[in-house]
């Protein structure tokens, strides 16, 4: 079965629900009875299977997890309450004090102040590694000792879309029995499959390209039964950052067309980002699928499309961004990145205000740098729009 079908058709709900009924129902229920006080008993020791408390396990979420896995070509999924509270769980899920992660730079701007500012207070160090050259660097460096427990990448990069190569990531890891961990939210299963090159867990902001409209917040992994256990069964169920059953019905129906909506999104990029090679005002553009991208090759052998995600360098920097920002009428000025309609924003100020200045330099985040997640509207019109704000500067 091809990935589109897949996406619509694999687990297929009037297969597996007795009522027959297409669409699987939201169970919204927080508690479940027990027939006998002794399957309650069962059911917390794991002797039975089975709905306790939601916090624990929801059918609603369930679906998902299954639908997840079966898209990513994994053993098992668990679904989070958000894309942070996915990466947050995998890492204390894996890590003790005392233990380190690696990770690749640069990175979204929420995960970059959880390994920066949170994980030191809690003992876990953070050694960081270009995602460009995320493998060899960290050879070449010696970063891994006896106490890394993770590499932790993200690929294509928020938000300057440098590429991780991941057969190679997933060889170091397995070299050194270490778990490999993706970032994929800027590509969905539609456009990489990081389990097919090595990679262990798969991580997502569902709020993103899964949804796909904005309307709901969450995340999810995806990796063998043995780690899924690891981080669900012994760390979210603890810490409580479990999905709503209402937001994993509303990321079950937004998934259903993430193959039709990306792949307008993957031709208006593509568009996009060579009309904007164009311009005099650009000093250079982002996009994994130009062939003016430095990792071009390595993009095209790792994924099936260069997704919606492109950025560009305005040369005149923070102030022009701003003055061409407010000059937009079609594309939206806000976060997020994934959904129908186009979002612009400007990362140094905005998704990656949690760097300093310096960290910005390091990462290689310039201040004017500009990224759009291209939306499903008319090319045309959002290239009409962007002329608009290029007038302004």
């Amino acid at each position: 079965m091809r990935i589109e079908t897949k996406i619509v058709s694999g687990k297929r709900n009037d297969k597996e629900d007795k009522t027959r009924a297409i669409v699987p129902p939201v169970y919204l229920s927080a508690v479940y009875s027990f027939e006998r006080a002794q399957d309650g008993a069962d059911l917390f020791t794991g002797e039975k299977e089975g709905y306790i408390y939601t916090r624990l396990d929801n059918p609603t979420r369930q679906v998902l997890e299954e639908k997840m896995a079966l898209l990513e070509g994994g053993e098992a999924a668990c679904t989070f309450s958000s894309g942070m509270a996915a990466i947050a769980t995998t890492i204390l899920g894996l890590c003790d004090a005392g233990d380190n992660i690696i990770a690749s730079e640069p990175i979204y701007g929420g995960t970059f102040a959880l390994l920066d500012k949170l994980l030191p207070k809690w003992g876990i160090e953070v050694r960081w590694a270009k995602a460009k050259n995320f493998a060899n660097q960290i050879r070449e460096e010696g970063l891994i000792d006896d106490k890394t427990r993770l590499l932790l990448t993200e690929t294509p990069a928020n938000p300057t879309l440098d590429i991780v190569d991941l057969a190679e990531t997933a060889r170091l890891g397995k070299e050194h029995n270490i778990p490999t961990a993706v970032d994929t939210t800027f590509a969905s299963c539609y456009v990489q499959k990081p389990i097919e090159l090595g990679i262990d867990i798969v991580i997502y902001s569902t709020t993103k390209y899964i949804g796909g409209h904005s309307d709901a917040v969450g995340g999810v992994i995806v990796t063998s039964k043995e780690l899924n256990d690891r981080i669900k069964y012994e760390t979210v169920v603890d810490l409580g950052g479990t999905m709503s059953p209402f937001n994993a019905f509303l990321f079950q129906r937004g998934l259903q067309t993430l193959a039709v909506r990306m792949d307008r999104q993957q031709k208006n990029a593509l568009e996009i980002a060579k009309w904007l090679e164009t311009r005099d005002e650009v000093s250079q553009v982002y996009y994994p699928f130009l062939e003016s991208h430095p990792q071009y090759e390595l993009a095209k052998r790792q994924m099936r499309g260069g997704s919606g995600m492109l950025t560009f360098i305005l040369k005149d920097g923070r102030e022009a961004g701003k003055r061409f920002l407010d000059a937009l009428e079609i594309c939206i000025v806000a976060v997020s990145l994934g959904a129908v309609t186009t979002l612009i924003e400007h990362p140094a100020s905005m998704t990656h205000s949690t760097y300093s200045p310096e960290d910005l330099a390091k990462a290689g985040i310039d201040e004017g740098l500009i990224r759009i997640s291209v939306g499903i509207e008319n090319v045309d019109d959002l290239i009409e729009d962007l002329e608009k704000g290029f007038a302004a500067i």
